[in-house]
């Protein structure tokens, strides 16, 4: 008897992330059909372009505002102003490239009435989902890649590490790894590429916008009392529960974190855990703190984890509802 083939969705629950790669015919289809057109390059220059147009257009206000050459306090100041700057950018970049290759993964085989002939294949809908949503981080971890030159320019200026470096690029990681999941969540539920990519993008806008603007409200409305700086002199108890809150309000946002991680790097030589007392009538309480950047990663990608199933489980209803509907059209056109 000849060997029976081994079922994809096997070989992905026994391979492991490199079966996932090379086995997942997804994730090949969708990378060689990108990397072989115009866009993914045009995408990739552009991307660079802005990068390094903005970088440059920092360092000519920043030499026009000295009328002298940097000293070395102005040269590491402005080497942290330039990478903080690139990052920033780099961040609103990713969270408008990254739906454009997620948040029509599902409702474009749909429309384009290829979501039957990957039916009639093995692949399950979880290898389906991950197929889409690798082959999307693929192409976002090169843009990640290709822009650590332009982050690296910050070394000749001093004031940045390379623990920033790393820190920054774990950070825009981990964000695309949850707006692509947010892409394909909305991709598998709703029925239009349309409706998907403008409830991703908004969802996007909320993570990188909306919440650095709530964030900065709370803290102007609890930060006196986080510091003790009111007249009223609050609890050391209240003052340790604001301080977690406003810790773990830092942690949902990408662009809170890496400022917030990179001056505890800077300022306190921390990249992991810290502590902050506060001292009351004599007496002083130290708070155990970990730095934004862990908590927020692991968030985010508990999020997307769930995200990830919530999508397995609606492709896996698409795939229900279409089976019902053509047995009851089966059932009509024999009694007809």
């Amino acid at each position: 008897m000849s060997a029976q083939p081994a079922h994809p969705d096997h070989l992905l629950r026994s391979g492991g992330l490199r079966s996932l790669w090379r086995m997942n015919p997804v994730t090949l289809k969708e990378l060689r059909g990108r990397m072989r057109g115009a866009r993914a390059f045009v995408v990739l220059t552009v991307y660079l372009g802005l990068l390094a147009g903005f970088a440059l257009t920092l360092y000519v206000l920043y030499i026009a505002s000295f009328d002298a050459t940097l000293h070395s306090g102005q040269s590491g100041a402005f080497g942290r102003t330039l990478f903080l700057g690139v990052l920033a950018i780099e961040l609103f970049l990713i969270t408008f490239i990254v739906p454009a290759f997620t948040a029509g993964a599902i409702t474009g085989e749909r429309e384009r009435q290829t979501y039957d002939l990957l039916r009639t294949t093995l692949i399950k809908p979880r290898a389906l989902v991950m197929g889409k949503l690798i082959s999307a981080l693929a192409y976002v971890f090169l843009l990640l890649l290709a822009a650590i030159p332009l982050q690296s320019l910050a070394f000749l200026f001093g004031g940045v590490g390379f623990e920033e470096l790393a820190l920054s690029f774990v950070i825009l990681l981990v964000t695309a790894v949850l707006i692509g999941t947010i892409g394909l969540f909305f991709s598998a539920s709703q029925r239009r590429t349309l409706s998907a990519s403008v409830a991703t993008y908004g969802f996007g806008l909320f993570i990188t916008l909306g919440l650095p603007l709530m964030i900065l409200i709370f803290l102007a409305i609890i930060g006196p009392f986080v510091v003790g700086l009111t007249s009223a002199n609050p609890p050391l108890a209240l003052r340790a529960v604001l301080t977690y809150i406003v810790g773990g309000l830092i942690c949902t946002n990408p662009l809170a974190t890496g400022f917030v991680s990179q001056a505890l790097l800077t300022d306190q030589g921390q990249i992991g855990f810290f502590t902050q007392s506060y001292s009351a009538g004599g007496t002083l309480v130290t708070l155990p703190l970990v730095s934004p950047w862990i908590v927020f990663s692991l968030l985010y990608l508990i999020v997307s984890a769930i995200l990830l199933r919530a999508t397995v489980r609606r492709v896996g209803r698409i795939d229900t509802n279409d089976d019902a509907l053509a047995y009851n059209l089966k059932k009509k056109d024999k009694g007809a």
